[in-house]
């Protein structure tokens, strides 16, 4: 089954043909870890999910790269500025190291969370900071740098005649890649730090020797270097924000291009934004929304997760507690049905693979995922296909989706009853009871489920509950 893409680069929807038959190159643009994630970065990263899941589904094989920016993201873009890291370092008292690794951390057990599947290949920018320094060698070595003293080294964006491409600018109005403000030191307001020196008057944490002086790598430059060791000179598919389009990921392909050649990526992957009532969803405005927050309130992160494949990966969504308890209810109605099916018999084989097929054509045809949902309702429905074919199509659905259907399905009651969201809460803490070794605590809560009429049981994967 062809495979059709939506392609920023050329604004059109192309046929998926990989640069190795069978294979995928896929980078995508990770987290800068100086901060808590909230579930609108936790949104680029599921539609990045489903887009992996559904290279998977079609039989690919996936070599799956991430950056963790843990160094030189500045807050500003126009290269001024604390470093993110280090002005979280002051925020939190502790050591940028620390706090890098802090909100790693954060961020894996969010995207585990929400059944986000771990990359194959997972990299630091801390852990490649000679492959950083090479790259900009190379682009001096080829004409594109300049120094600015005191300040860093630049890339001249007027070397580079594409420059802007990815973003529809134009040299000429300076679109492509504008800066809030214009460093009066820069040759062109586009071009953009490579290398940053570390100030005379101070110590950062972060600090490398380099051939230009001790400083750190800029921001950009950490994609390039590290896409290049990883997936080689050439790849598939690059995956971000529609924020990093302008600036990021355009200044990405003027670092690598003179050096490897064109086009460096074939395709680039683009997500819309989560927005709040207030525009587009940040770290600064408004309730800061966390997954942690979803789930004090009793969300099931699954809910937020089906709540984003309702759209499509293009398009912005509009947050709100109404939208997440409307998909809530819709998420949990399928589970329930999920919940009801008999596994007695053999799976029709032929019809597994035609609702196999119908669930992969509007996932391939540009990640439809909406459509794909209604697809796989409409076969929960389907009188003609036994309930054995069906709990296979689930179990692909699930493979597809992310959905956890088939675990959260066992957690409803034998009578079909759907267990409460404080039973569930209980069940998940006498799981980590259990894993902290706090056995009587572990008995204690087993105690409150059951005075509460409820039965759980602990199974090889996990637990099911059931209704007395």
């Amino acid at each position: 089954m062809p495979i059709r893409i939506y392609n920023t680069l050329t604004r059109k929807i192309e046929d998926f043909v990989p640069l190795v038959p069978n294979h995928v190159g896929f980078y995508s643009c990770g987290p800068t870890v100086y901060f808590d994630p909230h579930i609108g970065n936790m949104f680029a990263y599921i539609h990045a999910d489903e887009l992996k899941r559904m290279f998977l589904a079609s039989g690919y094989e996936v070599r799956h790269v991430m950056n963790i920016t843990d160094v030189g993201h500045l807050t500003s873009d126009a290269d001024d500025g604390e470093d993110k890291m280090e002005k979280g370092a002051k925020r939190e008292g502790k050591s940028a190291w620390d706090i890098a690794k802090m909100y790693t951390d954060i961020f894996f057990a969010d995207s585990k969370d929400l059944n986000i599947m771990r990359p194959t290949v997972v990299t630091k920018a801390t852990d490649y900071i000679p492959e950083q320094i090479e790259l900009v060698k190379k682009l001096e070595a080829l004409g594109y740098t300049y120094e600015i003293e005191d300040d860093g080294i630049y890339y001249d964006t007027s070397k580079f005649a594409s420059y802007g491409d990815l973003a529809g600018g134009t040299r000429a109005g300076n679109k492509a890649g504008a800066r809030v403000e214009f460093n009066e030191k820069k040759r062109n307001p586009t071009d953009f730090a490579l290398w940053k020196f570390s100030p005379k008057d101070q110590k950062r944490q972060m600090e490398w020797d380099s051939p230009w002086g001790v400083g750190f790598p800029g921001w950009h430059i950490e994609c390039s270097a590290m896409s290049m060791a990883e997936l080689g000179p050439h790849f598939d598919i690059h995956s971000g924000g529609i924020d990093h389009i302008p600036i990021h990921h355009t200044n990405e392909i003027a670092q690598a291009e003179p050096i490897v050649g064109r086009p460096w990526v074939k395709y680039w992957f683009h997500s819309g934004w989560l927005l709040d009532h207030t525009g587009k969803m940040s770290k600064s405005g408004g309730e800061f929304l966390k997954l942690a927050l979803l789930k004090d309130k009793g969300y099931d992160p699954m809910h937020y997760r089906y709540l984003v494949l309702l759209g499509h990966y293009q398009s912005q969504i509009v947050f709100s507690w109404e939208a997440l308890d409307a998909a809530k209810n819709g998420y949990e109605r399928i589970v329930r049905r999920v919940s009801e099916l008999k596994s007695e018999g053999q799976a029709n084989q032929e019809k597994q693979k035609m609702w196999r097929e119908k669930l992969l054509a509007p996932m391939n045809d540009n990640l439809k995922t909406a459509e794909a949902l209604v697809v796989f309702q409409e076969m929960l429905k389907d009188k003609d296909t036994d309930d054995a074919t069906k709990l296979a199509v689930v179990g692909f659905a699930d493979d597809l989706f992310g959905l956890r259907l088939a675990e959260n399905a066992a957690k409803i009651g034998a009578s079909g009853d759907a267990v409460p969201n404080e039973i569930k809460a209980l069940a998940e803490l006498r799981v980590s009871a259990k894993a902290a070794k706090d056995f009587a605590e572990a008995d204690k809560i087993r105690a409150e489920i059951d005075a509460a009429g409820w039965t759980l049981t602990d199974a090889k994967d996990g637990y099911t509950i059931t209704k007395k």
